[in-house]
Parts: C-alpha cells; structure tokens; sequence
C-alpha cells in the first residue's frame, strides 16, 4: 500500500488508552533514563506525551515522582499511568546514507562498547523534530545488538560518543560519570585573547529555560552546580583563542553557556554566540560551531584504563590554519584583531 493510503487508514482509526503499568526494571535495563527506558517499552506513544506525563509526576518510580533524567537500577518498580494511543505514522527507518555515515564513523569497537567520532549536524538520537540519530542508524545496522547511548553530544558538536554493547558496561560508564571518574575534553575556539590563563568557571546553569518555546540555558543563582576547567592552548592575536575544556558536570550547553559567561562565546555558536565575530569566522570558512569533543578516558572498576581521543575535523583545522594567513587578515580586522601565528591541527593519539 503507499505510504499516503497507508497514513489515512491509521488516521481514521479510533483512539485507544492503556491501562495503568507496573514494570519492573530488569538487570540489563538498569543505568537508563527513565525517558529512554519508557520510550523503548511503550513504543507508539509519542515522546511528547511521554514528557508531559513524567513532568506532571503521572509517572512513579518506587511510588515517588521522578524527573526524565532519572537513572533506573535493577528491580526499580516504575508505575505508568493510562496512556491515550492516537495512531501515527510509522517513521519507518534511517536512510541507508545515514545507516553508512555513522558505521563509518566507528573508530573503536570492543565486547563493551562502541566508540563513535561523531560527525556535527547529527543528532545523538532522534526527537525534537529529528526521526533519526546515531542511536537509530547503529541499531538499524545491528539490530540484534544491545545498544544504549552511555552519554550525549549537542547535534552540533563533533567528536567522541560512547555506545554501550552490554547493560554492566552502561551501568559502569553511569557510575563514572556521576563520581567523575570519566574524563572528556573538548577543543573549542571562542572570541578574543583569553587573557584567564587557566580558568575554573564554577557558575549555576538553569536548563529548564524557554525562548519562543525553544530551550535556552542559562547562568543563574537557582540553577544547578556546574563547573568547567578552561585551559588556552594556541592564541590567534586578539581575534581568537583555541581552548581545551574538562567538565566536572556535564548540563545542557554547558561549555558554550560558560564560555559566554567569561565573555569569550564559541566561534559559530548561533544562540549563545557574537554575530559580528561569527561572521568574520564564515569569511575563513567556518560553517558550524567549534566544538569538538576529543578525548575519552577511563579506569574500567575491574582494572585497565580505557582513553581514546581524535583529531579535529579537516574543517575546523583548516580554520585554524586559515587564521594563520595573511588572507585572514581582513577577517581579523572585522573581528577587532591583530596577527595571529600558524597553527597546526591536533594529531590522534595512538
């Protein structure tokens, strides 16, 4: 039947509601967001009403209300309420393009994980307006594979994203990060000469802020603890700074969020950035935000540590260079700046 036929015949049948659930979260499920967990177990309900019921605290874990974030362990007893079912249409399945993008990207892969250089402009999962993520290709490729997110990037962010291939090893790396004993680095480059040296930045993010209806976080006294290590690492005159970024926690935007604080916002960042400086960045080809996540590293509980790292994207090197030139001079000069030494792009480690 196509597509179209298909769609008006399920928008014609009658709603339906569920009864209440009581599931019990098994072994291998345990370490997952709530969100996650209910997405997977009641597939047809829309993630929106998903959202909306576990806010209003419809949704119980062990008989008290829990927020989508909400990390689930074994035998977690989690109450849903009854759900109204609305037919929709099947999404279907990522594009074979997409599928072969991100098996692409694959730059690690053990009995216990999967390591994913992450190209910018993909989303980690899909939601939000977006069908498809990382997530939904690596599970269309190997769909008898246990595959679960073990952390997240921003769509536009690049670089290193962890997959867990087993439920101990999700359970492990969930443990890591919230005793901080997962360590990320990011390589950004933000407007001016960071004049901070090297630069604790402990400000409070309120992530639960909305624009117009779109999500907008920001540094506020009520918000929840947040902190970044910023550390420069090649300066480009007055015009720009390449920084390397550690978080000890890890909220929403909270590398771009905190570089706007400082008054050095990332070079592309659309929503927290400096217009005028993003422009004088597109004339030496940039065309996304400089954010890349490089390296990985960690002890595994039993023993062995683990560390991966990747080199910038070709596109953001040849930034960097270009910075360097003196065809970037024009560009320095919409941007308020002086001469800048050649830069060389990080190497992968081996």
């Amino acid at each position: 039947m196509p597509y179209g036929e298909e769609s008006v015949a399920e928008s014609e049948q009658p709603e339906s509601r569920t009864g209440v659930q009581h599931i019990e979260v098994t072994p291998d499920e345990a370490g997952q967001r709530l969100d996650n967990y209910l997405q997977r177990h009641l597939n047809g309900i829309p993630r929106s009403r998903l959202y909306r019921v576990i806010r209003k605290g419809e949704v119980r874990v062990n008989g008290k209300r829990a927020g989508p974030e909400t990390r689930l362990n074994a035998a977690d007893k989690v109450r849903v309420p009854p759900l109204r079912l609305s037919p929709a249409p099947d999404p279907g399945r990522p594009g074979p393009d997409l599928v072969a993008r991100i098996a692409a990207a694959i730059v690690h892969e053990d009995p216990r994980l999967l390591v994913i250089d992450k190209p910018a402009g993909i989303a980690v999962h899909g939601g939000s307006g977006v069908s498809f993520g990382v997530i939904e290709a690596l599970r269309a490729a190997r769909p008898e594979e246990y595959l679960e997110l073990a952390h997240r990037l921003d769509r536009d962010t690049s670089g290193i994203l962890i997959v867990a291939r087993r439920g101990a090893a999700l359970r492990t790396l969930h443990e890591l990060l919230r005793e901080e004993g997962f360590e990320k680095r990011y390589l950004t480059l933000v407007r001016g000469q960071w004049d901070l040296g090297h630069k604790r930045i402990d400000a409070p993010l309120r992530t639960d802020t909305r624009v117009g209806g779109e999500r907008t976080v920001r540094v506020a006294a009520s918000g929840k603890p947040s902190v970044s290590h910023f550390r420069p690492v090649q300066f480009f005159g007055r015009t720009a700074t390449l920084m390397e970024v550690t978080l000890e926690t890890g909220r929403t935007h909270q590398i771009r969020v905190h570089a706007q604080h400082a008054g050095h916002p990332v070079a592309g960042d659309e929503k927290y950035g400096d217009p005028e400086f993003n422009q004088a960045m597109r004339s030496l080809g940039l065309h996304r935000m400089f954010l890349h996540a490089s390296s990985v590293s960690f002890q595994w509980p039993e023993g062995g540590e683990f560390s991966i790292n990747t080199p910038l994207p070709a596109e953001l090197a040849q930034v960097l260079d270009r910075l360097g030139t003196p065809a970037a001079a024009g560009a320095r000069r919409g941007a308020r700046a002086g001469r800048a030494p050649r830069s060389a792009a990080p190497r992968r480690a081996r």
